[in-house]
């Protein structure tokens, strides 16, 4: 399981633009992350960037998923596995 924008989300549009992979896009009314997207920034920085912006704190991190995994998926994103 990548990310997810709890309902917390006050639309500020700071996650957006720092999404390396292009995962976070405007729902229906708040932010959402596309799960086969988020990497957590995995192979692009130490830490998601969506957290880090976060005004709100809207975007707990998880545990859900290994750091082979979202690596093995960055890899498949960049055209790199």
């Amino acid at each position: 399981m990548s990310l997810l924008i709890t309902d917390e989300c006050i639309n500020c549009d700071v996650c957006e633009p720092e999404c390396p992979n292009e995962a976070i896009y405007q729902g229906d009314s708040i932010y959402e992350i596309d799960p086969n997207k988020c990497t957590e920034c995995v192979g692009h920085y130490d830490a998601p960037q969506c957290v880090e912006v976060c005004p709100v704190d809207c975007i707990p991190l998880g545990i859900e998923e290994t750091h082979d995994q979202l690596m093995d998926r960055y890899l498949h994103l960049t055209g790199q596995a």
